[in-house]
């Protein structure tokens, strides 16, 4: 099949969220022309959905908080598999790219003395996350996809790509289709990045938007690149449970950091008796120390133990539940309501307000929010150098939450938009660099030809599988046994199945044309999110601990043998296969300061 519509760039960035944007601005600036393909409209992305804030060690309301805290921190609850390189540079350069933010327009909530205002978050040891409102995701998109279209990046909308394009092993390009039309484009380039986010639609309750396919991490593997630490998914504590038509729609920590607490149905505030041993000490033990924490003094007092780190919270919220404590729709109980005024809760969570009036009509100034875990965020994917964001397919980069690394086996609240920032701004930098000294390949149209054959498949069979069917059977099976909670049964039971559905897309039929179809985009979508699904499962099973946000009934216990090391995934002779890889040790005097502190 003949494709007509070709463009050519240095770099190719693909995705355009945070990362995907952050990456275009740096290309630019370094002299590269840039195409910007975006699965959904331009300011779209699931970026927006990143509401509590960004953290970056801005010391304005603390000023002994530095990079080296955040590093600490980070690296503390990443449970020892955090890539220190990357937690480094990001606590180092998080600060500035904040400012950098805020010099492009982006508009952060102020103190009253006129600095940038800051919240606390889980797992951060001083309120360090620069916010505007609790919409900061949508500021940042703002604020990047202005200055991006003012630098000349050549932003494609509603484009989805389903192929990378390889030439003697070397990332070439990538195929896609129009949304809209179904039309067929090829963009040759001399660099590409994956900037595409992640993967939470492979489960039934999750926060995340549709298009969170893991298509980038699917791309990678597909052209040779290593993937890492997938078992570890983040399920955020604060998810809606009711009505069941927004079950999983997220709900901010900055609820949290704004001074809520979690309560069972019996009234209790039950976090107190869920502090892991490795943070006695860091959190109040008293609701009343806990409140004067939350009303200012905090010299003197320790921050509540609702902002514990998103795993610890998500499995206390499951252990009441499972308990027989849970709210009336298998939650619990989220109040700041008693905590602060309605005029407060209205100022600093216009968002929130809203979202439960009009969705749950429920009035967060003075009734307490039901809410239960819901699939957030990805630790894992695509294994990168930690320096310049390329992977080990040449010319092949990625950032932002396709690429794992930074956040180990669990992501503080608020380290995902200065991750997207920090790292995005990395890999374009290098790719444009990169791309000075590359000609553009050429492309075997003959390959061309099958892929896009392969891709219309579908539409030549009839009374075949429905596409969406086999999305729901995915996404339960996940749900039910993939959860926060694993065992190897569990696991060995949703691989067969895995498996047994990718066989399925083979029988898939589509009906009508390639305009507007969302059965196809549907079917295509599923070649990510089983190949994703694949890569959880097969690590899941084979890391036989509980650490971070990954959880085995079966081996309740973290193994010190397993505490340094990374699981990598590889696909040989059409096989995914598992290995185990040595994380790498910080110096001396980073490890010093990771185990006491600064």
């Amino acid at each position: 099949m003949d494709i007509p519509e070709r463009h050519e760039h240095d770099v190719l960035v693909i995705g355009a969220g945070g990362a995907g944007l952050r990456a275009a601005i740096a290309a630019i600036e370094a002299g590269a022309s840039v195409g910007l393909v975006g699965k959904s409209l331009l300011g779209k992305a699931h970026t927006v959905m990143a509401e509590g804030g960004m953290a970056a060690a801005l010391g304005n309301n603390r000023p002994e908080d530095d990079w080296r805290v955040h590093f600490r921190d980070t690296m503390r609850g990443g449970k020892g598999l955090c890539d220190w390189r990357m937690a480094q540079a990001h606590a180092r350069e998080a600060p500035d790219r904040v400012r950098e933010l805020e010099a492009w327009g982006a508009l952060f909530d102020r103190a009253e003395d006129g600095r940038m205002n800051q919240r606390p978050f889980g797992g951060h040891t001083y309120a360090r996350l620069a916010h505007v409102g609790d919409r900061t995701g949508l500021e940042l998109i703002r604020t990047l996809q202005d200055h991006a279209v003012h630098e000349g990046a050549d932003v494609f909308m509603e484009c989805t790509v389903f192929r990378l394009v390889m030439v003697d092993g070397r990332v070439a390009g990538a195929l896609a289709y129009w949304r809209p039309t179904g039309e067929f484009v090829l963009f040759r380039a001399r660099t590409v990045i994956l900037a595409t986010g992640g993967l939470g639609k492979a489960w039934k309750v999750t926060s995340n938007s549709w298009e969170c396919t893991g298509d980038g991490v699917a791309l990678a593997y597909e052209a040779g690149a290593e993937l890492m630490g997938m078992e570890f998914v983040q399920f955020h504590p604060t998810g809606m449970v009711w009505p069941p038509s927004v079950r999983g729609t997220l709900v901010t920590e900055g609820v949290r950091g704004e001074g809520g607490v979690l309560t069972n149905s019996e009234g209790e505030r039950f976090m107190f008796r869920y502090v892991p041993e490795m943070f006695e000490g860091d959190y109040a033990e008293s609701e009343a120390e806990a409140d004067r924490w939350v009303e200012g003094d905090r010299v003197a007092n320790r921050r509540p133990p609702e902002l514990l780190t998103r795993d610890v919270v998500a499995k206390a919220i499951v252990a009441e539940v499972e308990a027989g404590r849970g709210s009336p729709h298998g939650g619990v109980f989220l109040d700041i309501s008693s905590k602060r005024s309605p005029e407060y809760i209205k100022a600093k969570l216009p968002s929130m307000y809203h979202q439960f009036r009009e969705l749950a009509a429920v009035d967060i100034t003075t009734d307490a929010m039901e809410v239960g875990p819901t699939t957030h965020y990805a630790m894992g994917g695509v294994k990168v150098d930690p320096e310049t964001a390329t992977t080990c397919v040449p010319r092949l980069y990625a950032a932002g939450e396709v690429a794992a690394g930074l956040h180990g086996g669990n992501r503080l609240g608020g380290n995902s938009l200065s991750d997207l920032i920090v790292f995005g701004r990395r890999a374009g930098a290098d790719a444009a660099a990169a791309a000075r000294d590359l000609e553009l390949a050429d492309i075997d149209e003959g390959e061309l030809e099958a892929a896009t054959s392969a891709a219309l498949a579908p539409f030549g069979r009839t009374d075949g599988r429905n596409p969406f069917h086999l999305q729901e059977e995915l996404q339960q099976i996940m749900q039910d046994k993939v959860g926060i909670a694993r065992t190897e049964a569990a696991l060995r039971e949703a691989l067969a199945e895995v498996q047994r559905l990718r066989g399925a897309l083979d029988t898939c039929s589509i009906a009508g044309g390639r305009a507007f179809n969302p059965g196809w985009h549907t079917w295509l979508d599923l070649h990510a999110m089983l190949t994703v699904s694949e890569a959880v499962v097969r690590s899941a099973i084979e890391r036989r601990e509980s650490r971070g946000a990954h959880t085995r009934i079966d081996y309740p216990d973290s193994d010190p043998g397993l505490g340094r090391s990374n699981l990598v995934l590889r696909c040989s002779e059409g096989r995914m296969t598992t290995a185990t890889q040595p994380v790498s040790e910080p110096p001396d005097e980073l490890r010093q300061l990771i185990e006491e502190g600064v």
